[in-house]
C-alpha cells in the first residue's frame, strides 16, 4: 500500500488506544479530543483511512480498525514504547520526558532497525510506563494488575504501571520517590476525600484519590 503520512499514522494508533481502553469502537467526538482537532477534520481523515481500508467507519456508529490498519497501530505502539525503553534505560531521560521523542521516533520505517533496538534492549515486555510491548508479532504481555484505589486497608502491592503519563503526573510521582517496582502498603481511608495513606519507602505518606486511581499494583 501506499506510504501513509505522520497524520494518518496517528490517527490509527488513536483510535487503537482509544478501542483498547473502552473495549468498542471509538467515536468521532472521542478521536478528536485525543487529536486536539474538531469533529469536522476527523470526519475527513476518517473517510480517507476508510479508502484505504484500514478503518471499518459508519457515520454515527463509531469506528474500529480493520486487520491491516490494527496491524499497522501496534507496530506502531511497539516502536513508540521500545523507543521509551531505550531512552530511560540507555539514555537516562526521567520517564515524564520520554513520550514526545518516542512520538516522533516511532514513525521511523526501517523494520531491521526495530527488531535491532528489540534485541539490543533484551525484548523488554514492558516500557517505563508499565504498559506491555507487542512483540514482532503483535502479541501482548499480560499480568494481573489493580488500581492502588481499589485495595483494601492492610493490603500490599507492587507499583507495576501508571494510568496517566502526563509529564506533570510523573514528575511529582517523582517527588514522592514513588516509583514502578516499589512496594506500597495501604494503612488508611479517608472517607471525606477518599485519599489513602500508605506506607512508602518505610515512610507513611498521603496520597489523594487522582493519585490511587492512576496507579497500577500487583497485589502481593
Amino acid at each position: 500500500m501506499e506510504k501513509l503520512s505522520y497524520t494518518e499514522e496517528n490517527y490509527l494508533k488513536a483510535i487503537f488506544k482509544i478501542c483498547e481502553k473502552s473495549n468498542k469502537s471509538a467515536s468521532t467526538n472521542a478521536i478528536a479530543k485525543r487529536m486536539a482537532t474538531s469533529a469536522a477534520s476527523v470526519t475527513d481523515m476518517l473517510q480517507r483511512l476508510a479508502g484505504k481500508l484500514l478503518i471499518n467507519y459508519e457515520k454515527y456508529k463509531g469506528v474500529t480498525l480493520t486487520v491491516l490498519g490494527g496491524k499497522i497501530a501496534t507496530n506502531l505502539v511497539r516502536k513508540h514504547r521500545l523507543w521509551e525503553v531505550f531512552l530511560v534505560e540507555k539514555l537516562e531521560f526521567s520517564w515524564g520526558a520520554v513520550h514526545d521523542i518516542a512520538e516522533e521516533l516511532e514513525h521511523i520505517k526501517s523494520e531491521e532497525l526495530v527488531e535491532r533496538l528489540d534485541q539490543f534492549l533484551g525484548q523488554p515486555k514492558f516500557d517505563p510506563h508499565g504498559d506491555p510491548i507487542p512483540d514482532v508479532d503483535g502479541n501482548f504481555a499480560f499480568r494481573k494488575k489493580n488500581l492502588l484505589s481499589e485495595l483494601k486497608k492492610g493490603e500490599k502491592g507492587i507499583v507495576v504501571g501508571v494510568q496517566e503519563h502526563t509529564a506533570s503526573f510523573l514528575d511529582y510521582l517523582d517527588q514522592l520517590n514513588l516509583s514502578l517496582g516499589v512496594e506500597i502498603e495501604v494503612i488508611d481511608f479517608f472517607e471525606y476525600d477518599e485519599s489513602i495513606k500508605i506506607l512508602l519507602n518505610q515512610k507513611e505518606t498521603i496520597l489523594s484519590q487522582k493519585v490511587s486511581q492512576n496507579l497500577f499494583v500487583q497485589k502481593g
